[in-house]
């Protein structure tokens, strides 16, 4: 219980001091909407080669919706898309674990900040609201770099 508490916090934290938030130059933009429950987040990711040089975002919606983007910010801004991309994987297969899925070392190591959306993924509603700015990252990412650099790097 003490975890799950820590948790929430950070998520919490992310929500309140966001890292990443305000909408800056970038090499492709994409509005993204959950419908369930309508969060949004407009997304802008700018590119030096295949580093990632910048996200930047403005959304509304839940503290989740919104602790990811932050969380996502940090984890991917200087990063490889190579690398980025398996960061990406490994935060997609945490939440569709539906709670089965107790983080890992090695997860953790990958996840960081990120791990402490672990709770989450026992909610499928929430679940939406956690992966959207993923979702809007890698959309803005095939716009920035084209769907074949992409997928190639799958």
């Amino acid at each position: 219980m003490q975890l799950e508490s820590m948790y929430q916090d950070v998520i919490l934290d992310h929500y309140k001091n966001p890292h990443g938030r305000g909408l800056r130059e970038g090499d492709a933009e994409v509005h993204h909407v959950n419908p369930t429950c309508g969060d949004e987040i407009t997304l802008r990711v700018r590119y030096e080669g295949e580093r990632i040089a910048d996200v930047s975002y403005e959304g509304q919606g839940c503290s989740i919706s919104q602790a990811s983007a932050s969380v996502l910010n940090d984890l991917l801004v200087g990063r490889e898309l190579k690398d980025a991309l398996a960061v990406q994987e490994t935060f997609l297969t945490l939440m569709q674990s539906k709670g089965r899925l107790t983080p890992d070392d090695a997860m953790e190591e990958t996840l960081e900040d990120a791990v402490a959306f672990a709770g989450v993924s026992k909610y499928p509603a929430r679940v939406k609201c956690a992966l959207l700015s993923w979702m809007a990252w890698k959309d803005a990412t095939a716009q920035a770099l084209g769907e074949t650099a992409l997928e190639e790097k799958l």
